[in-house]
């Protein structure tokens, strides 16, 4: 498997969605808000990975990144950013469950 410069650029551009993409869900669901660190880092690893995994399950996204157009900026922006806010909740969801009920 040969790692090209493009598949580099898509990775980065899946990663920083899913920072920005983990950091816009917890900004409009308190429940899942981990500080804006653990958001970025919950966010950044589901946009790397859940983009890959995009990347395989849709073949024309696949097709697409390898080349630099505004389809499949918009492609990798999107599957990036939206993997990001979906493990960024799933672990902010989790972790509020586990520390129990809020003192009031």
């Amino acid at each position: 498997m040969d790692i090209t410069f493009m598949d580099v650029v898509n990775l980065i551009i899946q990663i920083v969605a899913g920072a920005i993409g983990g950091n816009a869900v917890a900004a409009g669901v308190k429940d899942v808000n981990l500080g804006t660190l653990g958001n970025t880092i919950a966010g950044a690893i589901g946009g790397g990975v859940g983009g890959q995994i995009l990347e395989t399950l849709i073949p024309a996204l696949a097709l697409a990144a390898d080349k630099i157009d505004i389809g499949s900026l918009i492609g990798q922006i999107a599957g990036g950013g939206i993997t990001g806010a979906i493990l960024t909740a799933i672990v902010g969801l989790v972790k509020n469950k586990m520390a129990g009920p809020k003192a009031a």
